[in-house]
């Protein structure tokens, strides 16, 4: 069996750095997701069972979770509230 020879480091690809963001883009981004926590939240995702619950370490790190689906749901494409925030944003700041 003969080794597998390394490539060199020209042949490799170099690292793809993506564009640095929009900080109203940003902004935008994460009032979507605060406001679909909130709405997670008052859907009860989060909220401990009282069969087989997970005590007092499920309440205390119930809400990270609930945060934490909230900014894959926004980065996804979230609810588009994201997107007229920004425009919105977008066209005050260049009004001024």
């Amino acid at each position: 069996m003969e080794p597998i020879a390394q490539l060199p480091a020209m042949q490799r690809p170099a690292a793809i750095t993506p564009p640095p963001q929009d900080p109203l883009r940003k902004a935008a981004q994460e009032l979507e997701a605060t406001f679909l926590t909130e709405m997670l939240k008052s859907a009860g995702l989060g909220e401990s069972r009282e069969t087989m619950g997970g005590g007092a370490g499920e309440d205390q790190f119930s809400s990270f979770l609930v945060r934490a689906q909230a900014e894959q749901i926004t980065k996804a494409g979230g609810v588009g509230l994201a997107e007229s925030l920004y425009h919105a944003l977008k066209e005050a700041q260049d009004n001024d």
